[in-house]
């Protein structure tokens, strides 16, 4: 029954915009109409459309997806007043156990899905591209890591910055917490899975920031479209961590945004569905790049 009222409803929405759009159509073909008019008509036509559409999204999951997230919410919801979007960075492993359970809409993962997360009914939709940037403090004077002396800082094999041309300084290596997507895609690019000597383990992007920022010889990895002047981001094999050098494919360090839901994303509501078809416009797309990220 419930299923019939919803689906009635979009019918009658759906109909309502009809009859509106043949309306305006035929009033501009018996006026003359100008291509003008025909704009302002389809500008009218889609404010009746957002103005329609009403229901709550929830997403919980990544704090490498803060950024995104938030600034989605703020412009679906200005696109949609209707439309009520909420979004907790809990991690990338808790935000798909959360819609697993069903306990929000969309879990946010800042890593590909597991293979039993997939079996388990998560569906990974990936809606933009992340660079993981290797960061130290400002006054580290080492710019450059080759690949193999990253690898040995993290398990612990190079424990001084004078080892790979720098300070005589030991090296404090700062990484995430286990369940941290931003670390399962650090670790599994640079082959370290349960191998890395960590220093501190810390529960989000904005700690690990702060960390390396005020401490002495740090090192560690962020989200790139969080980066600042108060790090220092190094590059890789000589490869500066830069939107044209990870679409090049010369830049290791990248990882898929995944917007996962329970099911496909025809399944879910309809505040849901029309959430990822903002993503897909062009309106949608220009969000993606504003935050620093790069479009799939």
């Amino acid at each position: 029954m419930k299923k019939d009222r919803v689906m009635k409803k979009r019918v009658s929405r759906t109909l309502a915009a009809i009859g509106m759009t043949v309306c305006m159509l035929g009033c501009l073909v018996g006026c003359g109409g100008t291509d003008e008019s025909a704009i302002d008509m389809q500008e009218a036509v889609a404010k009746e459309n957002s103005a329609a559409l009403s229901g709550t999204v929830t997403m919980a999951g990544s704090t490498s997806m803060e950024k995104f997230a938030n600034a989605l919410a703020e412009s679906f919801m200005a696109k949609y007043p209707g439309v009520t979007v909420t979004a907790e960075f809990t991690g990338s492993g808790a935000g798909i156990e959360s819609v697993l359970a069903g306990s929000v809409d969309i879990g946010n993962s800042s890593r590909n899905l597991k293979d039993e997360e997939k079996s388990a009914g998560a569906v990974e939709n990936i809606v933009a591209i992340d660079g993981i940037a290797v960061v130290t403090d400002t006054a580290n004077t080492v710019t450059d890591l080759t690949t193999g002396q990253l690898t040995g800082i993290y398990k612990g094999e190079i424990r001084n910055w004078s080892e790979v041309g720098g300070p005589d300084e030991a090296i404090v290596v700062v990484g995430r917490e286990a369940g941290s997507g931003t670390r399962s895609a650090f670790e599994e690019l640079l082959g370290l899975e349960d191998a890395c000597a960590y220093a501190n383990e810390l529960d989000s992007t904005g700690a690990v920031m702060a960390k390396v920022a005020s401490t002495p010889g740090a090192i560690g990895y962020v989200s790139l479209d969080v980066l600042d002047d108060t790090v220092l981001a190094l590059s890789l094999d000589g490869t500066e961590p830069s939107e044209a050098n990870i679409k090049a494919g010369s830049y290791l360090l990248s990882r898929p945004f995944v917007m996962a839901t329970k099911g496909e994303i025809t399944a879910q509501s309809e505040a849901v569905q029309e959430m990822f078809k903002y993503l897909e416009s062009e309106e949608g797309q220009e969000l993606i790049k504003s935050v620093g990220l790069i479009i799939p």
